[in-house]
């Protein structure tokens, strides 16, 4: 009974615990909340796959990024050593182009005078040449007869006019010096054109330079562009020359660089042996406060000189005498009553050592050649080597050997054209030092009378590839094959050669008006010669070819 009645009670509190009218709203709203959490889930769900496909993805690009970088770096690190591999290929071929240039200017160096054999490279070269119509043999012995030799005739006589009133005018510019102050003044000597019988140009100028010297106790001491120290390139071919005491020692004394006490005495240099003050050093025509010899101050007492002997010795003649040009302090003019005149250069030189080469006070420079650097730096001469060498090659010549014939017609010729179309860089000099080098390269039976043609043709040639080259280098310097009869120094022979033609690397307009004028004298070649050139018979001309052949 008992656990009837529990039951009974058990089944009755839990009817009304389950009834839905004792907690409707709670019993109501469960499945409602049930439907919202399962949405509230797949939206969570939703949201969390979105956010996995989105790290999915950042990571995705994340390794596509690396991947990119690690291969830009791969490129950057292949680039690298291909650098560093063509930077090793791009120095060792330099390294190369360089040793092979070293080599091909030492093989110049070495062999420039050795240009008679290089028959095959005259061929190639002459590109200027085609199309000029080059005058045969007729027309230039005609030409040469009527124009060159009919105006030179009087060249002898009137060098020997010159050259005596010079040494009269020196004599009397010795007497009005002080012996014990001034300069002592040599014997003038005849150099250039005018002496080496190829001047053709009117008017003839002689040229006559003058040594001197300093006076007692002093001398000079010169020093040139190759003696040792180093000079910049545009003072190569220039030297200083220091005026010094006779028993002054070369290298110096150390009492001239240090301060001696007042109770010490220099056993070499006494006091009365010292070197002259700066004033007086200026009137031995030194550079201000210097001991180098001042080239202007050089022409200054030179000109003052001349003038005083001049008035000494005027009443002797029936001229006068005056200074021509202001740019050219040497040059002098001659003027007789009857309205000529005779013009001549009377330079200044210094001699250097105990040689025949000169310092030169003044030089005629051309528009190819830069300023001297200053007035302490003095240009070196070596013509009075030039003059002897052409002598000496030219007693080894056939009999009225052709070598002064070509040089006087392509002298002409180039003057004639520079009258037409202005001045050039080219001046008789470089064509005097073609020659020079032709005559050392060729055998002297090539200089007969009958191939004045082809050796003016060479000079032509040779002057075009120096042209095309820009080198042309002086015939002295650096030329270890100069005759051992001129006495030549040494220390020019081993000294680098003197490229005359190195300003036209510096200076583009001169060269292109030096190469156009230089083709346009070949194109009026022929032109320029008929105008002076006598009229040759056709027939008379066809025989000579034919004999030639």
């Amino acid at each position: 009974m008992p656990v009837g009645l529990f039951r009974v009670c058990l089944l009755v509190i839990t009817a009304i615990v389950n009834h839905p009218l004792l907690f409707p709203k709670e019993n109501g709203t469960v499945p409602e909340n049930t439907e919202e959490i399962i949405q509230k889930m797949k939206e969570r769900e939703e949201s969390l796959r979105l956010e996995r496909l989105r790290l999915e993805q950042e990571i995705a690009d994340q390794e596509a990024t690396q991947q990119a970088l690690e291969k830009v770096a791969v490129v950057v690190e292949e680039s690298k050593e291909e650098k560093v591999r063509w930077d090793m290929w791009t120095a060792l071929s330099m390294v190369i182009f360089l040793l092979i240039e070293l080599w091909r200017q030492d093989f110049q160096e070495g062999n420039w005078q050795d240009i008679g054999g290089e028959e095959d490279d005259m061929a190639v070269l002459g590109k200027a040449f085609k199309g000029v119509a080059f005058p045969d043999k007729a027309v230039l012995a005609s030409f040469y007869e009527k124009r060159i030799l009919g105006t030179t005739g009087d060249m002898a006589r009137m060098r020997e006019m010159v050259e005596g009133f010079a040494d009269d005018l020196l004599e009397a510019l010795r007497s009005v010096c002080n012996r014990d102050a001034d300069m002592e003044v040599e014997d003038c000597m005849g150099v250039g054109s005018m002496y080496e019988n190829w001047r053709v140009r009117k008017p003839f100028v002689c040229d006559l330079i003058v040594p001197f010297a300093p006076p007692e106790p002093y001398c000079f001491r010169c020093q040139t562009w190759c003696s040792g120290d180093s000079f910049p390139p545009d003072e190569q071919g220039y030297g200083t020359i220091k005026v010094c005491r006779a028993d002054e020692d070369v290298t110096g004394c150390i009492c001239d660089k240090t301060k001696l006490g007042e109770d010490m005495l220099c056993l070499l240099h006494s006091q009365v042996n010292t070197t002259k003050p700066s004033g007086e050093m200026e009137d031995l025509l030194c550079f201000k406060n210097t001991q180098y010899l001042d080239a202007d101050q050089v022409m200054k007492w030179f000109q003052i000189a001349v003038t005083k002997a001049w008035n000494r010795i005027s009443h002797k003649y029936e001229f006068d005498l005056s200074f021509s040009l202001l740019d050219s302090p040497g040059a002098l003019k001659i003027k007789f009553k009857s309205g000529k005149s005779i013009a001549f250069n009377l330079t200044p030189v210094v001699q250097y050592e105990n040689s025949d080469v000169y310092f030169i006070s003044h030089f005629p420079r051309s528009s190819l050649e830069a300023d001297i650097p200053s007035s302490t730096h003095w240009f070196l001469t070596f013509a009075v080597y030039e003059r002897r060498f052409i002598q000496l090659v030219s007693k080894t010549l056939p009999a009225s050997a052709c070598h002064i014939s070509c040089l006087q017609i392509l002298s002409f010729l180039h003057g004639k054209q520079c009258s037409l179309t202005g001045p050039s860089g080219l001046t008789n000099y470089h064509l005097k030092t073609v020659l020079l080098h032709l005559l050392q390269a060729r055998p002297s039976q090539d200089w007969a009378p009958e191939k004045l043609e082809a050796r003016l043709q060479d000079m032509l040639k040779f002057l075009e590839k120096c042209l095309h080259e820009k080198k042309l280098y002086h015939f002295f310097i650096g030329n270890g094959k100069v005759p051992a009869e001129l006495g030549f120094p040494i220390i020019f022979q081993k000294a680098e050669p003197l490229n005359l033609f190195r300003p036209f690397v510096l200076r583009r307009d001169i060269y292109r008006k030096t190469v156009d004028t230089f083709h346009e004298m070949l194109r009026n070649m022929s032109a320029l010669i008929n105008e002076y050139t006598v009229h040759i018979p056709l027939a008379h001309t066809n025989g000579i070819r034919k004999e030639s052949l």
